[in-house]
């Protein structure tokens, strides 16, 4: 199955990962420009959709708790992705992994309780959550 991922700004940071592994001088100096590039994840994902003609588009970079997840969802991501939290967890144990994705979920569903969303198909007729420019 095919799919788009439309990772926007708020994820790895190239260019941290491009300066951590220059170091100083030239590259580092090179690098600095491009520390705020990138696309909100809101609006590439917007984009992505508005080309996908029927091709699950994911959204990914910057999702970072339930309440970013519900508005990825609300504007029409087929799905999220996300690692950096559970980066810190997974140098814990499996259980702490399993004990943050059980926590984004509440968040998930509380989101959906406040929007007065039944589930992710209701989410996606409500306006509330996501404000692009």
């Amino acid at each position: 199955m095919s799919a788009i991922d439309a990772a926007g700004a708020g994820g790895t940071s190239w260019y941290l990962v491009e300066r951590l592994s220059a170091g100083m001088g030239r590259e580092e100096a090179l690098a600095s420009p491009f520390a705020s590039w990138g696309i909100p994840t809101a609006e590439s994902l917007t984009q992505a959709l508005t080309v996908a003609r029927g091709v699950p588009v994911i959204a990914s970079g910057g999702i970072r708790n339930g309440v970013d997840a519900a508005k990825a969802l609300a504007i029409g991501a087929a799905a999220v992705g996300l690692a950096q939290p559970l980066l810190q967890p997974a140098t814990k144990s499996a259980e702490a992994v399993i004990a943050r994705l059980e926590q984004l979920l509440l968040e998930l569903r509380t989101t959906l309780f406040c929007v007065g969303a039944a589930d992710i198909e209701a989410l996606r007729r409500t306006s509330c959550l996501v404000k692009v420019s």
